[in-house]
């Protein structure tokens, strides 16, 4: 999992790592990763755009299951829970983690017209924030930074 979504790469490999990993993960925190998690968590990272609870629900339906709103919130919830997946508050949709195996703050490059979203961890951003909470004596409980701008691909794509 340390391709980022803007350079070329087998796709399959992060889905398939990030399935090995939560299976790992959850087995070794005792939690259960039902199959209908383990299916959302798919979808989740079935691309580098994030995906919204109602795209994943579709799938879902079209998969043939029996899937309503509720069901795919909390597959989402407990999956951001185990740190698998994060929230991205700008889109409202979904991305799966690159590190879930260690506590961090999200930092998001999101790209404005392709959607792709990739994940870095800087732990020199997690410092800054943390020292200027301690300026206002404010306790951070969670973290997420969104960038958004142009990917490469993007970038060299002629106009036109």
């Amino acid at each position: 999992m340390d391709s980022t979504a803007f350079e070329p790469h087998d796709h399959a490999d992060c889905i398939n790592d990030a399935l090995i990993v939560a299976e790992t993960l959850c087995k070794s925190r005792n939690v259960r990763l039902t199959t209908l998690r383990r299916r959302v968590l798919e979808l989740v990272w079935s691309g580098h755009q994030p995906v919204g609870a109602y795209d994943i629900l579709e799938t879902l339906v079209s998969d043939g299951r029996r899937a309503a709103p509720a069901t795919v919130y909390r597959s989402l919830e407990f999956l951001m829970e185990q740190g698998l997946i994060h929230r991205i508050n700008s889109l409202n949709a979904f991305i799966g983690c690159n590190h879930p195996q260690s506590s961090h703050s999200g930092l998001f490059f999101i790209c404005e017209s392709c959607r792709a979203a990739t994940e870095l961890e800087d732990g020199s951003i997690r410092a800054s924030i943390g020292a200027l909470a301690e300026r206002v004596d404010f306790t951070v409980t969670r973290s997420a930074v969104e960038v958004l701008g142009t990917c490469p691909a993007c970038r060299t794509e002629p106009i036109g």
